[in-house]
């Protein structure tokens, strides 16, 4: 079906995209957090790379993309090397970094589930791998960071719902076989657009009714 939706260059091409604007992520989480040369490439690597991982290991796609494809695995390293001499530059740019991440989380999401359905799981299944595909990297970035995942979080802007959304959206078109590039590119977009929405107006889920919390807010 993947191959039905996008030809094998252009497939190629996004992955590596979003591949490495999720690793200039996981390299600035590391600088921020002083770690050495060494820690940001394994934060880069692990954040580009960790939620396609899973998927494949979950669907038994063996061995996964990233172990057999030598771009997967160098894409995080130029990232990493980019932000070890530019860090300071990358970071003025950030609000651009986050439009590409926005876009990434976008294009994996529905990439995850429509994969996912290939190997023979179903709809929800695959919406959920989805979900993991385009969210499961930060997850792993934050938790070796020794930080709470920023999907997680109050206090952070929505994240994980669009990629909800887009992978949903993805599960329905192939419900109702109306999954084709057309459709496929909405779902794209409306996760995109829901990431830029809830970034530009500080949009959070809702904490627990009534809570009555006494662990101190940061």
């Amino acid at each position: 079906m993947l191959q039905q939706l996008f030809s094998p260059s252009v497939l190629h091409t996004l992955d590596l995209i979003g591949i490495f604007v999720f690793a200039i992520s996981g390299a600035l989480l590391a600088v921020r957090k002083n770690f050495d040369v060494f820690g940001m490439a394994v934060l880069a690597e692990v954040t580009a790379l960790g939620g396609g991982l899973f998927r494949d290991l979950v669907i038994g796609a063996v061995p996964p993309a990233a172990f057999t494809d030598l771009g997967y695995f160098v894409t995080p390293l130029l990232a990493t090397v980019l932000v070890f001499f530019l860090h300071p530059h990358v970071e003025r740019i950030q609000t651009g970094v986050n439009v590409f991440d926005a876009a990434g989380l976008g294009l994996f999401c529905v990439v995850g589930t429509t994969k996912a359905y290939d190997y023979g799981l179903g709809l929800t299944a695959s919406a959920c791998l989805g979900l993991a595909t385009a969210v499961g990297g930060g997850v792993l970035r934050d938790v070796l960071a020794n930080e709470v995942p920023s999907l997680l979080r109050w206090d952070r802007d929505l994240y994980a719902v669009p990629a909800i959304v887009g992978a949903a959206m993805t599960a329905l078109c192939i419900r109702y076989d109306l999954l084709n590039p057309a459709t496929s590119g909405v779902a794209v977009v409306t996760a995109f657009a829901l990431r830029l929405l809830a970034m530009r107006y500080h949009w959070r889920a809702p904490r627990a009714w009534h809570r009555r919390s006494t662990v101190r807010e940061e």
